[in-house]
């Protein structure tokens, strides 16, 4: 609906003559994607009082969650040098980061960078999950275990959920939401 309406709004001041040229199409473009966006944006904020705050990222593969939270504390066991990526951009931004070896246990990788959150006095933990198709029921159930094993060190961990999906998704975007919301409550 809403990128008929834009559309529609488009070709009408494309008709109109409104547009000396691309730039300003696609300035017009940006300012009413933009407008439609204002009403639901917020701020994430950080609960001080809990410490660490834990983060838990979800999303498909390559929509970019590690790259998003790649100068904090994580935890990738799934695809091949996530854990090397995540150790570059720790390292360039001077922050620890608790890694097991390639194909370790997810949820126990989570437990343990939790555990280690706690006893360091870390303000913050950033947990970064593999890739997952929202239709692969297993993996599905793979995010809600580590939800309920980072619960039995901080029953209310994780303390916010970010799902991260690709700006080029479409309606596809709106299946991802509900079923990672499903499983770990985005």
């Amino acid at each position: 609906r809403a990128s008929a309406e834009i559309m529609v709004d488009i070709r009408k001041r494309f008709k109109a003559r409104e547009f000396a040229d691309s730039g300003q199409l696609l300035a017009a473009l940006r300012t009413r994607l933009l407008e439609i966006l204002a009403p639901v944006e917020h701020a994430l904020i950080i609960d001080t009082g809990r410490k660490p705050f834990v983060l838990l990222t979800v999303g498909v593969n390559g929509a970019g969650k590690t790259t998003t939270i790649g100068k904090l504390a994580a935890g990738d066991t799934f695809r091949a040098a996530a854990v090397q990526q995540l150790q570059i951009w720790g390292e360039r931004n001077g922050v620890a980061v608790i890694a097991q070896g390639q194909d370790a246990d997810p949820a126990s990788v989570a437990f343990d960078a939790l555990q280690a959150a706690q006893a360091r006095g870390f303000d913050i933990l950033i947990a970064d999950t593999a890739g997952r198709l929202h239709t692969q029921a297993h993996l599905m159930a793979e995010l809600a275990k580590i939800k309920r094993v980072l619960a039995k060190l901080d029953a209310d961990a994780p303390h916010e959920v970010l799902l991260i999906i690709d700006g080029t998704t479409g309606q596809n975007a709106i299946n991802q939401c509900r079923a990672f919301h499903e499983a770990v409550g985005v």
